[in-house]
């Protein structure tokens, strides 16, 4: 799912949970029994154990917005929920003859909302645990009252697995479509850059391909963090469309005047593309791949880790290409010398930390740069196919 959705549909999500759960118990046990029933009805002795659990887990659910960690927090919420209640019941009535708790609202609508997260493992793990919960009260207890709610949450299970199969194959078909048109723009943007600048063809490829490379290495991204981030590398030189042809292509040393023109191509790249779904999540590589780790950088002159991480891998792969392709005032240099030269940035140009990580992608790099066909058609890796 995209992360902007899943935050999105998690907020909601949590939303129902809470209002569902204390106003279900609100209405049952003091509003119908006092205006409707007329009569009490005693709460479980443990049901306050409930509450407090789950407002407990409100700074924990912040947190994990905080961090971008939205994906676990429906895993959070309804594990610790189910377990809770397991507990309350089980508390509640092993002191009874008979166990009469036969389900309650918050879990029927647990069931019924697992088709909108599109996700096949947390199905499983919420219906699975549900059943688990009542076999397990059944056999602890020894009813078989639990029946009627196993067989309530098999039915409801059913019909949820119906939806987000339903479901999965729209969001597929989606996303596919997107996907494609987002190549077609990509291809045409890149096309557009290398026709302005010849002597750079191939470059936006490359760099991209270096950096996902070394990202893969780092690790610590998913499938859609890697697409995206991709695509940026691919446009990261297209605010390069607003500097004029007879600076781009100059063969000669820039003026410092000229400099000053070249340096305003991350800063418009940005501003171009920073609405655009499947890449605004990534903007940073545009705007920032020119930044030094020392704070000498543009367009910003940021320093350190001020840098975002994904800025600082497509400098690496920026320079690394740029100095192993022939441009119009050099010609292209050994790739042992610029391994060299990126050693010798490090702590000053490059983040050190990601120098040392370049050493162990090295090789790798040095085997696409050799199979890498300079006339072949650009394509999607399969790395970061759908």
């Amino acid at each position: 799912m995209i992360p902007h959705e899943e935050k999105r549909t998690v907020k909601w999500f949590l939303l129902f949970s809470y209002i569902i759960l204390f106003g279900y118990d609100f209405f049952s046990y003091y509003l119908f029994p006092n205006f409707i029933a007329h009569k009490d009805i005693v709460p479980p002795r443990f049901l306050y154990l409930t509450y407090i659990i789950v407002l407990l887990l409100i700074p924990i659910v912040y947190y994990l917005n905080k961090v971008k960690k939205q994906f676990w927090i429906k895993y959070v919420f309804s594990i610790t929920y189910i377990i809770t209640t397991f507990a309350v019941e089980l508390l509640t009535f092993s002191r009874k003859d008979d166990y009469t708790y036969s389900g309650n609202i918050v879990e029927v609508f647990l069931i019924l909302s697992l088709p909108l997260f599109i996700n096949k493992r947390y199905f499983w793990i919420v219906s699975v645990g549900i059943t688990a919960k009542y076999l397990l009260l059944g056999i602890i207890l020894d009813s078989s009252y639990v029946i009627i709610a196993i067989i309530l949450i098999t039915v409801l299970s059913i019909m949820s697995f119906f939806l987000l199969v339903r479901f999965q194959g729209y969001v597929h078909a989606i996303s596919t479509s997107y996907d494609n048109q987002l190549q077609g723009i990509v291809k045409g943007v890149i096309a557009t850059l290398e026709l302005k600048d010849p002597y750079t063809r191939g470059h936006s490829e490359r760099v991209a391909s270096y950096a996902l490379l070394f990202a893969q290495k780092i690790g610590g991204f998913s499938k859609e963090d890697l697409k995206s981030f991709y695509y940026a590398c691919l446009l990261h030189d297209i605010g390069k469309v607003h500097i004029p042809d007879s600076i781009l292509m100059k063969p000669g040393k820039l003026t410092k005047e000229e400099f000053e023109i070249i340096k305003l191509h991350p800063g418009v790249g940005a501003e171009a593309v920073k609405n655009v779904e499947g890449i605004k999540d990534c903007i940073c590589v545009i705007r920032s791949h020119h930044e030094r780790w020392d704070g000498k950088g543009y367009p910003d002159q940021l320093n350190g880790e001020e840098i975002p991480l994904l800025a600082r891998v497509t400098s690496i792969a920026d320079a690394f290409d740029a100095m192993t392709s022939s441009r119009s005032y050099r010609a292209a240099m050994p790739v042992e010398e610029a391994y060299q030269r990126i050693i010798e940035g490090k702590g000053s140009q490059f983040d050190p930390m990601l120098v040392e990580e370049f050493k162990k992608v090295f090789p790798i790099w040095i085997e696409f740069h050799k199979k890498y066909q300079w006339t072949k058609q650009w394509e999607l890796p399969k790395e970061v196919e759908l």
